[in-house]
C-alpha cells in the first residue's frame, strides 16, 4: 500500500522534493504539495484502491505527511472490506 501511495504522490503530487526523499512523517506541503494536486492525488488513490473519500477526510490533515495519507487510505479500505464481507 505504501508503495502505491508513495508513487501516486510521485506522479499526482507535482512536489518540488522527490517522494523518495521524503520520510513518512515529512510535511507534504512544505515539499510543495498545493490544494490542487491534494485533490489530483486524492482522485488517483480513489481509482487505485476503489475507495471513495468522505467530505470528513477532506482537509488538509488527511494529506499531510505520507503516514496521514496512508492512514485515511487504511481506514477507507477496511472499511470497504467490512461492508463487503
Amino acid at each position: 500500500m505504501m508503495d502505491t501511495i508513495r508513487r501516486l504522490l510521485q506522479e499526482n503530487g507535482r512536489l518540488h522534493t522527490p517522494v523518495q526523499q521524503l520520510s513518512d512523517m515529512d510535511d507534504l506541503y512544505s515539499a510543495g504539495l498545493t490544494p490542487f494536486a491534494a485533490i489530483r492525488t486524492m482522485l488517483a488513490l480513489e481509482e487505485a484502491f476503489d475507495i471513495e473519500f468522505p467530505v470528513g477526510m477532506l482537509r488538509r490533515q488527511s494529506f499531510a505527511s505520507i503516514g496521514a495519507v496512508c492512514d485515511c487510505v487504511n481506514q477507507l479500505v477496511t472499511s470497504a472490506q467490512r461492508r463487503a464481507a
